[in-house]
């Protein structure tokens, strides 16, 4: 269960260097179109699975990465901007119940990851060291958190539900 529920492993934070930064960017960058392809030819039935037993089907799947980026985006703007903000916190069990979830296609919410990850890509390019040592507060966990932090656990999130869609695919040998 637990590598189905983690197929790439938990987040694991990493110091600052360059090298990591521009792996963590590229993950960022290249993310829709990783989702888009692991999910390139679904029919009905299989975005109504779920990824695991217990889990969200794909179709919720893929829309909680969107929502999720979307907050992400927002925290990385409002990190920058702002002296230690705290940020908003959701959830996310309930937002996959909304009828934006439930009722509209797939091909949304991944046009929508293209789009924001074209303008986040281009906030956390031209962040500097010192940017990434910027802190938000999370209320929930009830710690500040680094933008660096959190650069590193988006671009792990993305591989993550991404692995989910494609462990699910050579299971049940779909390609």
């Amino acid at each position: 269960m637990q590598s189905l529920q983690y197929p790439i492993g938990k987040y694991v934070e990493q110091p600052y260097s360059d090298a990591q930064r521009k792996e963590w960017l590229l993950d960022i960058q290249s993310m829709p179109d990783q989702l888009e392809h692991a999910i390139a030819n679904f029919d009905a039935v299989q975005f109504d699975m779920p990824y695991r037993e217990g889990g969200w089907t794909v179709k919720q799947l893929i829309h909680h990465v969107a929502d999720s980026h979307m907050n992400a985006y927002t925290r990385f703007k409002l990190g920058l901007t702002e002296n230690k903000p705290t940020i908003k916190t959701y959830d996310e069990k309930e937002w996959a119940k909304l009828s934006d979830t439930t009722n509209l296609p797939v091909n949304i919410s991944v046009t929508l990851l293209h789009a924001l990850h074209i303008r986040w890509v281009e906030i956390l390019m031209n962040m500097t060291e010192s940017d990434f040592k910027r802190e938000v507060y999370h209320p929930e966990h009830k710690t500040h958190l680094s933008l660096w932090y959190l650069l590193g656990m988006y671009a792990w999130h993305g591989k993550h539900h991404t692995a989910h869609v494609t462990s699910l695919v050579d299971r049940e040998g779909w390609r």
